[in-house]
């Protein structure tokens, strides 16, 4: 049985500890302003925790003057940190709340993980890279969180032990939503993921009503990097 590494991420839930004035303040706001609102993203928690969030440092840091462009960036290991746009608009319509448990699939720089966490009571969040593991669990621990566990791990499995799941969002794109997953969403939950093969995939939204039915629908055509298996 493969072990996962558990890293739980200590801190003050929500205070991002900037350490004084951040110089990337003017490009958060007219990322904000340009590329999210100006999409039709409204929900004020998303608005605010992205004007809270400081983008610039979960990027290397040869890129973070890129780190508010309307573009997604490489953060190494075949990883990428999404368009700001995208991450907005997959959590709007996540719609986590205070009172949800949260999964994540694809930690990547911890930067969607940072957002979910100023959404939702608590985030569990799996990447397959034990580097990129270890460097969002930093990050997100820097900035004081608490409500975030951090494992290395494989995404395609979830976490049995913690379902269910109020909320489950996929920031890698497997070919089909794995049925794991499907199975650990709570009756009443939401899940988001790009579904399909390289190249261009289908943003879905599953929900799951009270007896257990789930419905399917379509937000049109994104572009992830490809959900990896781990090893047997």
């Amino acid at each position: 049985m493969r072990v996962r590494t558990v890293f739980v991420v200590a801190g003050l839930v929500g205070t991002l500890a900037l350490g004084g004035a951040d110089p990337y303040s003017p490009q958060r706001e007219r990322m904000v302003r340009e590329q999210i609102e100006g999409r039709g993203v409204r929900d004020a928690g998303v608005l605010r925790a992205m004007r809270a969030t400081p983008r610039h440092l979960f990027v290397p840091e040869g890129l973070r003057e890129a780190a508010y462009s309307d573009e997604p960036l490489p953060i190494g290991y075949g990883a990428t940190i999404s368009q700001p746009y995208i991450v907005a608009l997959m959590t709007e319509l996540l719609q986590p709340a205070p009172r949800h448990k949260v999964l994540e699939i694809g930690t990547g720089s911890g930067y969607q993980a940072a957002l979910l966490a100023q959404l939702s009571g608590h985030v569990f969040t799996i990447e397959i890279v034990p580097e990129l593991a270890k460097s969002a669990q930093a990050t997100l621990r820097r900035l004081g969180f608490m409500n975030v566990t951090v494992i290395q791990g494989d995404g395609f499995k979830g976490l049995p032990d913690f379902a269910p799941f109020d909320r489950i969002i996929l920031t890698a794109a497997p070919a089909e939503i794995p049925q794991p997953l499907v199975d650990q969403l709570a009756a009443g939950g939401r899940l988001i993921a790009p579904v399909g093969g390289f190249g261009v995939q289908d943003l879905v939204m599953l929900e799951k009503d009270g007896a257990g039915k789930v419905t399917r629908r379509s937000f049109g055509a994104v572009m992830f990097v490809p959900m990896r298996r781990g090893r047997e």
